[in-house]
């Protein structure tokens, strides 16, 4: 049977249009398959907010269309509900429900009852949180304290276990965020996401690389010891620099075991003005919690030696184009995104906002850390070492 689909599309080519974004393809290249124009499909997707729509299936216990159409000759040649009934292995209340709902003895036909039982079978789910102020309230609090909606869902479960109705799925914040037509939560709640994006992108769209230049004497990662790999003991960090607009950067240091973080004001991109401002900042750690850092393969630390002589940190370089193997510190950049855009100019921006930042990024909960915040999990560090 054919069922229309919104937007001038059949079912079909909605299934293949979200299969295709999920996989992470362009929207040129689904228009281009699709035979659809660029904006037609962009318009789809962004009325979903960029989440694929649950794909609706008949009930099991709903008349299929082939009973339709035995009903609809069986009516023709005059037999009984509880003949036609028994034919189906339905009950005689359900054939006449069935028939009185879609016209009567005289003018029952399968395909229009079908159709109509279709479009009457649409009963969206309230959405949870309209029904429950409190539960809004709370999230959109930690939305502008720029928790995600994943923490934040860890967070409600944690603080209120024996209140369920406190309790949500990450998808079904998203969801109201994102989805135009549950309008639950304020659009202007979504400038507080790390991406700010008002279409949520696919988990398979791909990163870009980036260039990394020749440092002597680099000791190589896989020299690094067991226990940085396991996360057992803390003092192990990694490094990187943030890069803002009209080449500027700031530092960031995160802690392996605690996911603790430091960030650092540096003047311009260059081993003699980064090392020196990380050196500051690692001298100000207990030396027991400041024990190696594992770098990018960025020219910006070939000055590793001083670091290491002034701090006794010992540095490790991630193999060539392989950011994976600091990826701690890949994902706090991608969460420092909420508060540094992409092309922000970074040069005005001063240590001291920087510390508000970081204050604020430890205090958010992780779910990695069974949702305790980072900076729980770094004091109790130090305390067990001193």
């Amino acid at each position: 049977m054919f069922i229309p689909s919104p937007h001038g599309y059949t079912w079909q080519q909605r299934t293949e249009l979200w299969r295709r974004y999920r996989a992470g393809d362009s929207i040129r290249a689904i228009a281009a398959d699709l035979a659809k124009n660029r904006g037609a499909v962009h318009g789809v997707i962004r009325l979903e907010g960029g989440i694929s729509p649950r794909l609706r299936a008949r009930s099991e216990r709903a008349l299929s269309f082939e009973e339709r159409e035995l009903i609809s000759r069986a009516l023709a040649a005059g037999e009984s509900y509880r003949a036609i009934g028994r034919r189906l292995g339905r009950a005689a209340s359900t054939i006449s429900r069935e028939v009185a709902r879609h016209g009567g003895r005289t003018t029952y036909r399968a395909i229009r009852a079908d159709s109509r039982a279709w479009e009457l079978a649409r009963r969206p789910k309230a959405c949870r949180l309209a029904s429950r102020p409190r539960l809004r309230y709370l999230i959109a609090t930690k939305l502008k304290q720029r928790w995600s909606p994943e923490q934040i869902s860890g967070w409600l479960r944690l603080a209120f276990p024996d209140e369920p109705e406190l309790h949500v799925s990450h998808e079904t914040i998203y969801r109201s965020l994102y989805v135009q037509t549950r309008g639950v939560l304020k659009k202007e709640l979504l400038k507080h996401l790390r991406t700010g994006r008002v279409v949520r992108r696919s988990r398979a769209s791909t990163r870009k690389g980036q260039g990394r230049g020749q440092i002597v004497d680099a000791i190589p990662i896989s020299a690094r010891p067991a226990e940085v790999e396991d996360r057992a003991v803390p003092g192990h960090w990694e490094g990187d620099l943030l890069a803002g607009g009209g080449n500027t950067h700031i530092a960031t240091l995160v802690e392996r075991t605690s996911r603790f973080t430091i960030l650092v004001k540096v003047e311009r991109k260059e081993p003699g003005r980064v090392v020196p401002a990380l050196i500051r900042q690692s001298r100000r750690l207990p030396a027991h919690v400041a024990r190696s850092l594992t770098w990018d393969r960025g020219k910006e630390l070939a000055h590793h030696q001083r670091f290491t002589v002034a701090t006794g940190v010992r540095v490790y370089f991630c193999d060539p184009y392989s950011p994976w193997q600091r990826g701690t510190n890949e994902n706090t950049n991608g969460l420092l995104r909420q508060y540094f855009r992409t092309g922000a100019n970074l040069a005005t921006v001063t240590q001291r906002q920087l510390d508000a930042v970081a204050d604020q990024l430890n205090g958010r909960p992780r779910k990695t850390l069974h949702f305790r915040t980072p900076a729980e999990v770094f004091d109790e560090a130090v305390a067990l070492i001193a």
